[in-house]
């Protein structure tokens, strides 16, 4: 057992639950936990037009494989049971169910995107099934008040996107806004931020454009934002639509100042499907290393995944920072488990995920550091700006904190 764990389990303290024989303090199991494993689920978009995060998911299923190659937990082994939902709300609900039900998981982790989140978001806090670490940064997964069940990892949409908009004002007088928006709740999130940071400048936005998932190009779109007149473009898209509006930019002359969301920053699955040429200069907001940056070459958390990477994902295109985010977050999920020792109920679940203080993850940029509480259920509340430059992502600029928005 973890001796860093909390002792308290329902207000009885663990030394407690010793026996007076001086036996260890009882194991205490929920649905999906026993003494030889412990059951996750997950879901994410293995096909569909998501499916650029469908390498998220191959990188969870090689971590929880080493993880047990190395003994397993606490000596338990991880039984990871990953579905395909193709990013189709319907088919999520379908496949969790399936989780919760019939494979009767411990806890969900990492399942994947905003709309399909929402179409769960209920059903397992009705549950009470951990729904933790979720792959989406939309700032509703923060309501332990509502949903006690549901914690997100990465910094959330509508920070990131008020951060845009006070950036965008301080450094462009003469700003028209187009945008570009996904239509579903994680489009509105990120357009809803960026609206209040524009705060009495709102006006400034000329053409506000969305398209749907299914949807083939979002070349018309890009179009009509060139014809608004707008000399910025914030690119609120997944990385498939994100790739093919960077490249109609440059197709069409269009050389507007972009701002690409953080979800469809990776050089390899966007940028460079865009081009590189089509790409200088776009403004992101960062929290994680980029594997392209050569600042981190020599970091011993970018050697030490890098050497991971090698042995448990020969072949993997290193440049994809999805692979970064989803070791980083699989780190979080390992610590989270370890610290519940063998008290593998659901409710410890929860208490170790919001027990975390100034824990430094691999792969996070100086300065942020994970912080929870039973009030706080943003994991990481900080990023720092990022500009395109030659092949790779320049971060520049302090690390600004949610607060700071």
């Amino acid at each position: 057992m973890n001796t860093n764990r909390r002792g308290f389990l329902g207000g009885v303290s663990a030394a407690a639950l010793v026996a007076s024989s001086g036996a260890v303090a009882q194991k205490k199991y929920d649905e999906g936990a026993s003494d030889a494993e412990i059951r996750i689920g997950h879901c994410c978009p293995y096909s569909g037009p998501a499916s650029a995060y469908g390498v998220i998911g191959k990188l969870h299923q090689a971590f929880w494989k080493a993880v047990n190659d190395a003994g397993g937990i606490n000596g338990r082994k991880v039984n990871f049971i990953t579905l395909d939902d193709g990013y189709s709300p319907p088919k999520t609900v379908e496949v969790v169910r399936q989780l919760v039900e019939q494979e009767k998981v411990l806890l969900l982790y990492q399942t994947l995107g905003t709309p399909t989140n929402t179409a769960i978001h209920k059903y397992v806090n009705q549950k009470k099934v951990p729904h933790l670490y979720i792959s989406t940064g939309a700032s509703k997964w923060g309501d332990p008040k509502h949903f006690p069940w549901t914690m997100g990892f990465q910094p959330d949409y509508h920070t990131e996107g008020a951060i845009y908009a006070k950036h965008l004002l301080a450094n462009n007088k003469d700003a028209k806004v187009g945008i570009l928006m996904q239509n579903d709740d994680y489009g509105k999130d990120y357009v809803e931020g960026f609206k209040e940071g524009m705060g009495k400048e709102g006006s400034r936005i000329v053409k506000h454009v969305t398209y749907e998932i299914t949807d083939p190009t979002v070349d018309s779109q890009v179009i009509q934002l060139k014809d608004s007149g707008a000399n910025v473009f914030f690119n609120v898209s997944t990385p498939k639509f994100a790739a093919q509006a960077i490249r109609k930019a440059a197709d069409i002359g269009w050389k507007p100042t972009q701002y690409l969301n953080n979800v469809s920053a990776s050089v390899a699955s966007v940028i460079k499907p865009a081009g590189f040429e089509a790409s200088q200069g776009i403004l992101t907001a960062a929290y994680l290393k980029d594997p392209t940056d050569k600042q981190w070459d020599e970091s011993p958390d970018m050697k030490t995944w890098r050497a991971w990477m090698d042995k448990n994902m020969a072949g993997a295109n290193q440049a994809d920072a999805n692979y970064v985010f989803a070791y980083c977050v699989s780190t979080l999920m390992l610590e989270t488990l370890k610290r519940c020792g063998d008290t593998l109920t659901r409710e410890n679940v929860m208490r170790q995920a919001a027990g975390f203080k100034k824990l430094e993850l691999p792969l996070v940029l100086p300065g942020i550091t994970i912080n929870t509480s039973p009030t706080d259920y943003y994991p990481i509340q900080a990023v720092q700006l990022a500009r395109f430059k030659a092949e790779s992502w320049e971060l520049f600029g302090d690390v600004m904190h949610a607060e700071s928005s």
